[in-house]
């Protein structure tokens, strides 16, 4: 789909993935860390549940963060605020599709990581793990998360290019969606069939569809 001047573009590069760490403890952090730089993934740790809390309030979530490839690898047991609970501050915070969470649980805690799958979480991989498992796993996030952050770009340059319309334009747009031909929407909206034909090319143009169905189409699915 082409773009309009100044609009954001659907296929603008993501930047470079990055992986979370919440784990108290020093040595499972490092030697996560270690283990991503070799399959050449940057990551960040934290030591705490509420140290990655209050970073994540330093971010720009309303304004689309994160906007490259993320995952959480996020201990459920910690002293003081647990995984599970900053889980569900996060599912409240609409990140998980962007940001997805793998737990990393001991045997106690596999029917609670279970639970948190159901509830949206990627996966949980249970202590002491394969390696190769949780990078391939953390790979399947990322690219779970490029997907939602692509679908988000797509879903606001349509709401874009649709508040670009004019009045008219967004008259003849609705009713176009609901399959009237030109001479209905004509009578409906008091104008010449003719005025209907030059501000329906305007809007095909303008919304870079050719037709009435790529249109219904483009706006089914990336309704808000």
């Amino acid at each position: 789909m082409a773009t309009q001047p100044g609009s954001p573009s659907f296929d603008a590069p993501l930047g470079l993935p990055v992986v979370y760490l919440v784990d108290d403890e020093a040595v499972v952090r490092d030697a996560l860390a270690w283990l991503l730089r070799s399959r050449r993934l940057l990551s960040e740790g934290f030591a705490h549940a509420d140290a990655f809390d209050d970073w994540l309030h330093t971010r720009d979530i309303a304004g689309g963060w994160p906007e490259s490839p993320s995952c959480l690898l996020l201990d459920v047991r910690m002293p003081g605020t647990s995984g599970l609970v900053l889980f569900e501050r996060l599912i409240e915070r609409g990140l998980i599709e962007r940001l997805p969470v793998i737990f990393l649980t001991g045997h106690g805690d596999v029917p609670t990581a279970v639970n948190a799958v159901k509830r949206g979480a990627f996966d949980f991989v249970e202590k002491p793990f394969s390696d190769n498992t949780l990078v391939d796993r953390v790979e399947q996030a990322l690219a779970r998360s490029a997907e939602a952050i692509r679908a988000r770009r797509r879903k606001l340059q349509v709401a874009q290019l649709v508040a670009e319309l004019t009045e008219r334009e967004r008259d003849v747009m609705q009713r176009v969606v609901a399959g009237l031909p030109n001479k209905l929407i004509a009578d409906e909206l008091g104008i010449s069939v003719r005025t209907v034909e030059v501000h329906r090319a305007r809007l095909f143009d303008k919304m870079s569809v050719r037709s009435a169905v790529e249109l219904t189409n483009l706006l089914r699915e990336h309704a808000a």
